[in-house]
């Protein structure tokens, strides 16, 4: 559960930046692939195929990053930034979902995928809510996620921050506390899907060979803002020279060489994928064609929680502690679980 302290800690595999809160089944059908042509593809670029490294780039990298391996990847279309408030609205008001954020949670049913004798959580654990940062005063230890993270009943994509709280005037933002299932449900209903991980990243890329972020080689603060990240010290002071403290307007950096936006920071971006800590291995000294990630999940974090890959970062990162604005950077977690620095982009195979 804990996050990265250092580039350069000894660990087992990659990170999480929030807690767990595994509350549903984990289990869904992925076998949305609707046919390009029966999309609208406004607001969506064409993605040329190619082949690439796939892999991690600087000493930043996790072992989850390694090794390198050669990847080819067929033409797709991709959002060209992030789903927002609005499609999303858009989405329930024709479909009436309901996301995972809003649903009790049915104790019946979610005990049958623990251990025989798990406890009855309370009952303020099995309410509607969902994972809402909240900065601290001071300093403290970055080794225990739950001192920022706080599991807030009434939080959800129409109230980021709790009751209270609203996305008016944020229609242009991308919509936040989705689950995999919550962006999964959306791009079924717009006939299309979520990104394979090696898709993201390929995409992300835009063409650079072996480039750490989205834009290149230089440094995050170097020159001009390029992403929404934290600035400052992480979690007690944001600067916000970028402009922002949580979520930007989509399309408020550059893009990058694909004509994409927001690759890195803003939100994570869920894919398709399953996460394995050891998949690349399995991927290493051959070239794969559309690798959809591997057939079983396994963090050793949390060795018994399936999760799903998230990438590209968020407003909440920073290098201190979390440089998931970089390229290859992967992180995991469980497909129930929603925040409200995690959103979606979708895709269209081209073929």
């Amino acid at each position: 559960m804990a996050c990265q302290q250092t580039p350069k800690q000894p660990q087992t595999a990659g990170h999480s930046c929030t807690p767990t809160q595994s509350r549903f089944s984990s289990q869904v059908s992925t076998t949305s692939q609707a046919k390009s042509t029966e999309v609208n593809k406004e607001g969506m670029v064409l993605i040329p195929g190619g082949a690439f490294s796939m892999g991690g780039d600087d000493d930043q990298a996790w072992r989850d990053e390694y090794p390198k391996h050669e990847v080819v990847i067929d033409s797709f279309w991709m959002d060209v930034h992030e789903v927002t408030n609005a499609q999303f609205a858009a989405f329930v008001e024709a479909t009436g979902y309901v996301t995972t954020a809003e649903k009790a949670v049915d104790w019946e049913e979610i005990k049958k995928e623990l251990p025989l004798g798990t406890p009855k959580p309370d009952t303020s654990q099995l309410a509607p809510a969902s994972l809402v940062f909240v900065s601290t005063d001071k300093p403290v230890s970055l080794r225990d996620v739950s001192q920022w993270w706080q599991w807030r009943q009434g939080a959800n994509w129409r109230h980021p921050e709790g009751p209270g709280s609203s996305i008016a005037g944020k229609e242009n933002h991308p919509v936040v506390h989705v689950s995999w299932f919550d962006a999964l449900a959306y791009c079924e209903w717009a006939g299309k899907r979520l990104p394979t991980e090696a898709e993201w990243e390929y995409a992300s890329r835009g063409g650079l060979k072996d480039a750490v972020y989205a834009w290149g080689n230089e440094g995050l603060r170097s020159g001009t803002s390029k992403a929404n990240t934290w600035e400052g010290a992480f979690p007690y002071r944001n600067d916000q020279s970028d402009g922002f403290y949580t979520t930007a307007p989509v399309q408020s950096y550059q893009a990058n060489n694909y004509g994409l936006y927001d690759m890195a920071g803003n939100v994570w971006e869920w894919c398709a994928d399953l996460y394995h800590e050891d998949y690349y291995k399995t991927l290493a000294n051959k070239t794969t064609h559309n690798p959809q990630g591997p057939e079983t999940s396994y963090d050793s974090n949390e060795p018994y929680a399936l999760k799903r890959v998230s990438r590209g970062g968020s407003f909440l990162c920073h290098d201190s502690y979390c440089s998931g604005y970089r390229n290859s950077m992967r992180m995991k977690t469980t497909p129930d679980t929603g925040s409200m620095h995690t959103g979606f982009r979708a895709v269209v195979s081209a073929l």
